[in-house]
Order: C-alpha cells, then sequence, then structure tokens
C-alpha cells in the first residue's frame, strides 16, 4: 500500500470489465450533485454521523422545525444520477470547483472536507492532523486483487468532547465539560479494492474489550494494555484518534489507512450547510422521559426532513428508538447516512455555490484527520468515493451479544459472526452479497512437504469472552491429524481465542504446508494465513469449529455471507422506518 507520496489514480471496475447492469439501478446511483460544466455527471458521495452520548438538555425549540409530513404517508424518493445539459466550457471557473468541493465533502455525514483544485489549500489549512495510530503493534499491508489494486479503510469517528463553548451548549451533560472525549460513534468505511462497492461497519459505543498500549504524541504519557474489558469509546482519552485506530486494528485486525474525527458543533454546521434529510418514524416520537434522559427529538409519525441540531438529536437518540440501547441508535445512524446519500446524488441540495462554500468551511473546521490524509489526498480520496453506486453501499453492525452481571446492557463482539464480518472486510469481500469480481486465494508456488514431515502445533482457540473453551479440543484435532498422516502434529496447552479456524504459518517457504494442512480437514485454504505471532505452521481450532471431527460446512460457506446479525442495511433501500420505543410518544 502506498502510504506516503502522490496517490495513484485507482482505476475503477468498469474500466476493467465490470458490469454495472449485472445490478439493479448500475452505475446510475453513481450520479452526482450535478453535472460538471462540460456536460459530464458530477458525482457526490455523502454523509454525516453525530456523536453519541445523551443526558443533554436540548431543548424543544429545534424539534419542532424543519418537519416534513405527518400521517405515516411516506412519499417516495428514489435515488439515481443526474445529469445536466452540455454547458459552454467557459463557465467551469468557481462553479467546477465548488463542485469538486462538494464531491469531496460527500464521503458520508460523520464527515469529510476537500476542495476544489484551487480551494484545496485555504481547507487544508484549517484541517487538524493528528498521528494514524498510537499503537506498537505494526499494521499490515493490504493485499492487492488480481489487476494489482488495494481496498481502503476509513475510520470514521465522532467525538463527544464538550471542550468548547458551542460543544457544552450542543452536548449537555455539565458534569463532562473539561473530561477527556470519548469516541461515541466508531464506523469504517470500507472501500474495495476495485471501487464498485462499499462497507460500512459501526461498532456499537458500548462494546467491551481489551485497549492495546498507546503512547500520547502530545505528553509522552504511556497508557498500558488493559488487562480487564473496558468500553471501547474511552480509547479516544488515551491520546487520542490514533488509539481509537489502534484499538480496532487489535481487535479486528483489519489495516486501517486514514481516520477522520468530527465533533457536536461540526455535525450541526455541516447539516446545516448541507440542507434537509428526510427520515421516518412509525410513531410521533420525543425523546425525553419524566428523568429528563433523551436527546429532545420530537418528530411526527412517518417522513420528516431534519437539518442542524434537530439532525444532531436523531443521530444521538437512543431512548425512543426501538429497545432505546446503543444498538438502536447505531440503526438510525445508518438510516440518516443512507438518506443523506441518496438526496444528495439525486442533485437537489448542493446546487448553490453559497451552500457549497458553506459546507466547505464548516466541514474543515470541526475535522481532525491523519497526518496523511491533508492536502489533495482528500480531493482524490472524493474522487474514487464517488464511483460507488448507492446500491452498492451497505450499512452494517458488528455482530453482538449483551454482557451479564455487572455488564449487563454493555455488548461483547459475537463468537463467529463478528469475525466472520471482520473476515470479509479484510478479504475484500462485498457485503451487500452481489458477485465479486475477487479470484480465490491462490494456491502457493511452492509445493508442500510429505504430510509426516510437517509439524503443526495445534492450540484450542474456541473460547471466547463470553463462552469458556471446549475441553481438550486441540489434543481431538491433533488426532485428526495424525489419522490424515501428520504424525508430528501436537496439542499446545497455549490458551488462544479465534472466533474462527485458522492456519498460520511464519514465512512464505511454509504457506504451501499450511495450505495442505487446511485441505486435510476440509478447513477453506483462505484461512491459511501469513502471522508474525508463530514460528511454525498452527492451527488455531476456532469458536466456529468447537465440536465434532469434520470441519462445519456452514462455517466454510459463510465467509461469503454477511450474517444476519450484522443487520445490513443497502443504500438504495428507502422503506427503512423507525421502530418507536414504548413510553416515548407523544
Amino acid at each position: 500500500m502506498r502510504r506516503h507520496g502522490t496517490r495513484q489514480r485507482v482505476p475503477h471496475a468498469r474500466e476493467l470489465g465490470w458490469d454495472d447492469s449485472l445490478y439493479d439501478g448500475g452505475a446510475g446511483g453513481a450520479g452526482g450533485v450535478a453535472g460538471g460544466p462540460d456536460g459530464t455527471s458530477g458525482g457526490v458521495g455523502s454523509g454525516g454521523t453525530g456523536a453519541g452520548g445523551e443526558g443533554g438538555a436540548n431543548g424543544g425549540t429545534a424539534a419542532d422545525a424543519a418537519r416534513g409530513g405527518a400521517g405515516g404517508s411516506r412519499r417516495a424518493r428514489k435515488g439515481g444520477s443526474r445529469r445536466n445539459g452540455a454547458r459552454p466550457r467557459n463557465r467551469r471557473g468557481k462553479r467546477r470547483i465548488l463542485l469538486w468541493v462538494s464531491s469531496v465533502l460527500a464521503l458520508l455525514i460523520l464527515g469529510t472536507a476537500g476542495a476544489g483544485y484551487l480551494y484545496y489549500r485555504h481547507l487544508d489549512s484549517k484541517l487538524k492532523k493528528e498521528d494514524l495510530t498510537l499503537g506498537d503493534k505494526p499494521m499490515a499491508d493490504h493485499k492487492a486483487n488480481s489487476a494489482g489494486q488495494t481496498p481502503l479503510n476509513i475510520l470514521l469517528i465522532g467525538s463527544d468532547a464538550r471542550d468548547s463553548e458551542a460543544n457544552q451548549k450542543l452536548g449537555g451533560a455539565k458534569e463532562t465539560f473539561g473530561a477527556p472525549p470519548l469516541a461515541d460513534v466508531q464506523m469504517l468505511l470500507h472501500v474495495s479494492a476495485d471501487r464498485s462497492n462499499m462497507s460500512v461497519v459501526s461498532m456499537p459505543r458500548d462494546t467491551m474489550l481489551k485497549m492495546p498500549k498507546c503512547t500520547d504524541p502530545e505528553t509522552g504519557k504511556v497508557y498500558p494494555a488493559s488487562t480487564v474489558n473496558e468500553q471501547t469509546n474511552e480509547s479516544l482519552g488515551r491520546g487520542g484518534p490514533g488509539c481509537t485506530v489502534a484499538t480496532w486494528y487489535e481487535l479486528t485486525g483489519i489495516t486501517i489507512d486514514h481516520f477522520m474525527m468530527i465533533d457536536f458543533a461540526g455535525v450541526v454546521s455541516m447539516a446545516d450547510a448541507i440542507g434537509g434529510v428526510p427520515v421516518c418514524v412509525q410513531d410521533n416520537v420525543y425523546s425525553r422521559n419524566s428523568q429528563g434522559k433523551g436527546s429532545g427529538l420530537k418528530l411526527e409519525k412517518g417522513e420528516n426532513v431534519i437539518q442542524g441540531e434537530q439532525a444532531l438529536q436523531w443521530l444521538r437518540t437512543r431512548y425512543g428508538f426501538e429497545d432505546g440501547t446503543d444498538l438502536a441508535r447505531t440503526h438510525a445512524q445508518h438510516m440518516y447516512m443512507n438518506s443523506m446519500v441518496r438526496e444528495l446524488r439525486k442533485g437537489a441540495k448542493l446546487t448553490d455555490p453559497g451552500k457549497l462554500m458553506s459546507l466547505a468551511e464548516a466541514a474543515t473546521e470541526a475535522l481532525t484527520v491523519d497526518k496523511g490524509l491533508g492536502g489533495k489526498k482528500l480531493y482524490d480520496l472524493a474522487d474514487e468515493l464517488k464511483q460507488v453506486p448507492t446500491n452498492r453501499i451497505t450499512m452494517a453492525t458488528m455482530p453482538n451479544v449483551y454482557g451479564t452481571g455487572s455488564e449487563s446492557g454493555r455488548v461483547y463482539p459475537k463468537p463467529g459472526d463478528a469475525e466472520q464480518l471482520f473476515e470479509m472486510v479484510r478479504d475484500d469481500v462485498p457485503l451487500d452479497g452481489k458477485a465479486s469480481k475477487r479470484k480465490p486465494p491462490a494456491e502457493s508456488k511452492d509445493p508442500a512437504a510429505e504430510p509426516a514431515e510437517i509439524g503443526v502445533l495445534v492450540r484450542n482457540g474456541t473460547g471466547s469472552d463470553t463462552q469458556a473453551p471446549t475441553s481438550q479440543r486441540a489434543t481431538t484435532v491433533a488426532g485428526l491429524l495424525t489419522a490424515e498422516g501428520y504424525t508430528k502434529a501436537v496439542a499446545d496447552t497455549t490458551p488462544d481465542q479465534s472466533a474462527r479456524t485458522e492456519v498460520l504459518f511464519p514465512s512464505a517457504d511454509l504457506e504451501g504446508d499450511a495450505q495442505a494442512v487446511a485441505k486435510s480437514l476440509g478447513i477453506p485454504v483462505s484461512s491459511a494465513k501469513k502471522s508474525t505471532d508463530v514460528s511454525g505452521v498452527t492451527l488455531v481450532v476456532g469458536a466456529d469449529w468447537r465440536e465434532g471431527d469434520t470441519y462445519p460446512k456452514s462455517a466454510a460457506e459463510g465467509e461469503e455471507k454477511t450474517p444476519d446479525t450484522a443487520r445490513a442495511l443497502n443504500g438504495a433501500d428507502d422503506s427503512e422506518c423507525m421502530e418507536i420505543q414504548p413510553g416515548f410518544t407523544w
């Protein structure tokens, strides 16, 4: 992966033979805000998501504004491209620049900003920049596809920082003023290597996990790796967004190229500049109970067009939506982001140069990005993102299970399902279930040794944070390998934990041996992976194979299917309407 210097242009899939007509809507969803001055389509990505956390004293004045139709009826909204007629080339100028600005700003609502060809230097000077990762574990390079392309992963972070007058007014919760910020919204934006599809994976802020070691780049303070589970949103207070990046990498193994972080005031200013976004609720909703808990959001049943502070309220609401948890809030954020994408790509929102300028200024002032994403790279990034059709965008939530006892209400990654989702992102598998041009993993050119000559260490990784490991599992599987002729297979008593079964190898000369071990037990060849954490071929029996002598067929097939527990939502789906929690209607 090229991390420094000039970004090379990545050809779109269509240039390499991709046929968009295979999908509903085809390339039409990739249209833009408006056609370019020379008659070309503009193309805009989209977006926004606010910082989480409630309890604020948001008033009801903004909640009564910008209401759409009531009574449960919903007008049809169909996305698609917009193409203006040809215009004289001498009208390029500022209009063309601002169209590029809007393209860059359209990353999905958690925010991004960029600039037109001449304007980006001014905007770049306003961006705050920090280190990409504060962890001490180096990230692996991307694996290129058959065309030599690599995927792009950006961690989007919503901060609940109450460190300014604007943020304190919007965020409420006076007792937290001046406290370390929390990463209350965390979403990984994955753009496929061929730029044909995009996925967004949210991790609930209540997720419990162990934090990696992080070093604050400003103070030099070292935050040691935690020995007990902590809530993931606390990662931001361990030196900054680079620690949130390190935490994600530690859990998922997904290489992260960039991050973008925005706060309360940034969400409001961007939402105001963009204009209204349609959302739907199944009943009248007022997110405020007798104890004063709630975001203050007040909407009538049916479709409502929200913007500004009301958009922030929607993005922060948990009390009043579905079961009143952070999972409900995550679903509402996905609905908003998809709606934003559809609205911007209709071309009805950002046709006013003044609004485009306002959006660019608001976004850059509110954003913190990694040091590798400043300047023209944001401009180039938007050019890549706008290529993805709306109906190839998928929103998903990390599959999870609730904790028990003192951690009731907190969540953990769901064994099997969470790792399956992470692996799909790592392997660049589309979450929308549509055909992929990926070729199956190539078998190693280095031939495998005879089974009796291959040493294999077998570890029991069937346990998880919520489930005890299967007793003697490593011994059982080592016996299966011995029966297949791998007489040097031995069980290792070292405790391990893995959602999926993997065959790890330390160097390229052992890849063929690892693949042979996998095939002998019916494990997918893709599970053979290079790892610096092992010294020889090591089979880690995961939670997907807790019992039985045969690797489950469903586990092998599941690699290409997004788990139902991820609540996948397609970007072109405008039928979603938020279920309202009992006790929060009016």
